[in-house]
């Protein structure tokens, strides 16, 4: 089975593209094949259309909090939701959610899925500090365009299936290191943050993770390490997760029992708070 991590981006750019790693599973170990940058959505959704089957693991929410779905009057029903999305702009969209945040009391301004608590993740509704919320408008409604299947969501998976689980990076460098690994700041992509990666990518490939993936970084060590971005880290990290995930896929690719309007980050176990 091909294997990818995405490292998405909402407005990718020559400067700044979607980062996409590929690999494959051999023996328990993931072996890394290729590194690629897309600098445009147009190559983006290209790359979404080539055939499967395949399995990727997509740095970006796949929806929203249902408490704010159902604030806003927004269809409870995800294909239905993406649609929604699709048809406001950035700047609407923005303007919505903060209307709803500006409307609550300190401390708990947002939103949240219930995936967030285990994965650490940010709430999927934010527009800053990182700014998931565009990355969902941006990316999530090109998933349902491009018929792709999220397990427990939409879609039901068939031999030749392109399978799409929402990932995290972030979670999976927390088990590893509480050290900052990237900056796309050139002028904060320090030494001490080198030594980060570079740990990362040593525990990736002992295995030594709560996911017990064993990784070969094969002839891409050094562009991973040399990466100040971390970009391509993390797109190495998403497939990391999409491989935990294909192991599991008669188990519905490792997820619990979530709500489908909301979404799960794979790998995210509420049983092992620990693991984020």
């Amino acid at each position: 089975m091909r294997l990818y991590g995405v490292d998405f981006t909402s407005a990718p750019s020559k400067r700044k593209g979607i980062t996409v790693a590929g690999a494959v599973l051999r023996d328990e170990t993931l072996v890394l094949q290729s590194l690629a940058v897309l600098d445009d959505f147009a190559a983006f959704d290209d790359w979404l259309m080539r055939p499967g089957p395949w399995v990727a693991g997509f740095d970006l929410p796949f929806s929203l909090p249902r408490e704010l779905i159902v604030h806003l009057g927004w269809p409870q029903d995800w294909p239905a939701l993406m649609q929604q999305l699709n048809g406001i702009s950035r700047a609407g969209m923005r303007e919505l959610f903060k209307a709803f945040c500006d409307a609550r009391p300190a401390g708990s301004k947002f939103a949240h899925r219930v995936t967030d608590k285990p994965a650490r993740s940010s709430p999927s509704m934010k527009w800053v500090n990182p700014p998931v919320a565009y990355m969902l408008h941006a990316g999530a409604p090109r998933l349902l365009r491009s018929g792709l299947v999220l397990p427990g969501m939409y879609g039901n998976a068939q031999p030749d299936s392109r399978i799409a689980l929402e990932a995290y990076p972030g979670m999976l460098a927390r088990s590893i290191t509480s050290a900052s690994y990237k900056s796309d700041d050139r002028r904060k992509q320090t030494p001490e943050r080198l030594e980060a990666r570079r740990s990362i990518i040593a525990a990736l490939e002992r295995g030594a993770t709560p996911w017990g993936i064993t990784v070969d970084c094969a002839e891409f060590r050094q562009s991973l390490l040399d990466d100040g971005s971390g970009d391509l880290l993390d797109a190495l990290l998403c497939a990391v997760l999409a491989a935990w995930g294909w192991q599991r896929r008669d188990e519905n690719f490792g997820l619990p029992a979530f709500d489908p309007l909301e979404g799960w980050i794979v790998g995210a176990d509420v049983n092992a708070p620990e693991q984020a």
